[in-house]
């Protein structure tokens, strides 16, 4: 699919998807060979479809601040986190460029907050299958020694006349 096609041209939401995903791996290829400004241009023209925006704006970010221009990684990250405000990556990045500009109080608080971002994403994120499944077992074998105890405790108070 050439990305270079017309808005017209991608009409459903499939093609407008993969039109950006494969902008987005066009770009990141861009980046390697230190052709910012092409991964910017590519991007740039599939912003116009509205689809996985955040990601779209970080990644013109991280071009942005590769090839030096700090106003405008400054102004994608903010735009990114806009779109997205859990972005924590976009949150970091964003503060890495305010402490290039020297920024130092917002480099303080966005980096903070970057930190707080990536914490509550790491709980939040889905666990492995095994510890699922460990976390299963042992709430079990919590229940069990409770309702074993529980029993012991009737079991003493009956003998002793007192149940």
């Amino acid at each position: 699919m050439n990305i270079q096609m017309s808005i017209q041209e991608m009409e459903t939401p499939e093609e407008q998807e993969a039109a950006v995903q494969e902008a987005l791996q066009r770009a990141e290829a861009l980046r390697k060979k230190k052709a910012y400004r092409e991964g910017i241009d590519i991007l740039v023209e599939v912003l116009k479809y509205g689809v996985n925006r955040g990601m779209i704006y970080y990644r013109l970010g991280n071009l942005y601040i590769d090839g030096g221009d700090l106003n405008w990684a400054e102004y994608a990250y903010k735009r990114a986190i806009e779109v997205d405000p859990h972005h924590a990556n976009a949150m970091h990045n964003l503060a890495l460029v305010y402490k290039q500009q020297r920024k130092i109080s917002l480099y303080m608080k966005t980096y903070k907050e970057s930190q707080r971002m990536a914490y509550l994403h790491r709980r939040q994120s889905a666990r492995l299958p095994l510890e699922e499944k460990h976390q299963a077992r042992l709430s079990l074998n919590v229940l069990l020694w409770g309702l074993a105890a529980g029993g012991v405790i009737i079991l003493i108070l009956f003998l002793l006349g007192y149940w």
